[in-house]
C-alpha cells in the first residue's frame, strides 16, 4: 500500500490495483498552494468523505463522475441542496465494512476538533483577516451551509496485512474502541494551539507504527494559517520512541 497527500485533508490511497480518493478539495482560496492534480485524482476507483464540511466536500462534483462516493446521509442532503449529482452517492455510517476492489474499509465514529479560544482569537485579532474580509465572509457562509451532525468518520483502510488509519479532523469519540497498531496514522494538524501536545493523546489511543500529518496548510485564508510543524516529530517520538513520524510533501508517494 501507498499514500499521497494532495494538500488540506485530500489523500489518495492505493493498494492491490485499487485507489481511493479521500476528501478532495481544490483549494481555490489560496492560489499559492500547489493545485490538486485533478486528472490523477479522477482515476481513483471510489471517493470516501470523512465528513461533509466544505473543505472536504465542496468540490465533490469535480471528482464524482461515474464512480461511487461514500458519504453520510447528511452529506447527500447537502449535495442535493447544492445541486450536485447524487446518483452515485452511497450513504455511509459508522460501523460499516466496505470492500472496494482490493481494499477493505472500516468506518469508525469520530468527532470534529473543537477550536480552542486562542486559535479563535489569533484569527479575530490578526490584521490580515480584514485584508481578505470578503473571502472570510464567503467561507463562513459555506461553513454554515455544510454543517455536520454526528456524521464524521475515521477510516481504517487495509490490504494484505497493512493498515492505515485516517482521521478527517483532530477529534475522537469517547465511546468508540479504535484499533491499535496501524502501520500509519494520518493526523489532521490544525484547529488547536500546541498541536504537538494535543496530538499525544491520539498517539496513546491509536499506538501506530508510523504517523504523518495533514490539514496543516493554509488552504482558506484569512481564517486559517500554515501551522508550524517543527515540534511534531520530537513530540511524536517522545510519546512513542519507535514511531516513524514525518511531515509529508504534496504530491509525493509514501509507502505504508
Amino acid at each position: 500500500m501507498r499514500i499521497k497527500w494532495y494538500g488540506t485533508a485530500s489523500l489518495l490511497v492505493e493498494g492491490g490495483g485499487t485507489s481511493l480518493l479521500i476528501d478532495p478539495f481544490l483549494k481555490k482560496y489560496n492560489q499559492k498552494l500547489p493545485p490538486l492534480p485533478v486528472e490523477e485524482a479522477n482515476r481513483a476507483d471510489a471517493v470516501l468523505i470523512t465528513h461533509p464540511h466544505f473543505d472536504h466536500f465542496l468540490d465533490i462534483d469535480t471528482f464524482s463522475g461515474g464512480k461511487k462516493v461514500y458519504v453520510s446521509e447528511n452529506g447527500i442532503a447537502h449535495a442535493k441542496a447544492m445541486g450536485f449529482s447524487t446518483e452515485n452517492m452511497t450513504p455511509l455510517s459508522a460501523g460499516e465494512t466496505l470492500q472496494i476492489g482490493a481494499l477493505t474499509v472500516k468506518t469508525y465514529q469520530s468527532r470534529h476538533c473543537k477550536f480552542d479560544l486562542w486559535t479563535v482569537l489569533s484569527v479575530a485579532l490578526d490584521p490580515r483577516t480584514y485584508f481578505r474580509f470578503s473571502d472570510g465572509v464567503e467561507i463562513l457562509k459555506l461553513t454554515k451551509k455544510f454543517k455536520i451532525e454526528d456524521d464524521i468518520y475515521a477510516f481504517e483502510i487495509s490490504h494484505e496485512g497493512k493498515r492505515v488509519m485516517i482521521l478527517g479532523s483532530a477529534g475522537k469519540d469517547g465511546g468508540t474502541d479504535y484499533p491499535k497498531g496501524a502501520d500509519l496514522l494520518v493526523f489532521p494538524y490544525q484547529g488547536r494551539t500546541r498541536m504537538h501536545r494535543y496530538m499525544r493523546d491520539f498517539l496513546r489511543v491509536f499506538a501506530p507504527k508510523a504517523v504523518m500529518i495533514d490539514h496543516f496548510d493554509n488552504s482558506f485564508p484569512p481564517l486559517t494559517h500554515t501551522v508550524k510543524t517543527k515540534k511534531f516529530v520530537p513530540a511524536a517520538l517522545k510519546e512513542l520512541p519507535k514511531v516513524r513520524a514525518f511531515v509529508p510533501k504534496e504530491n509525493v508517494w509514501y509507502e505504508i
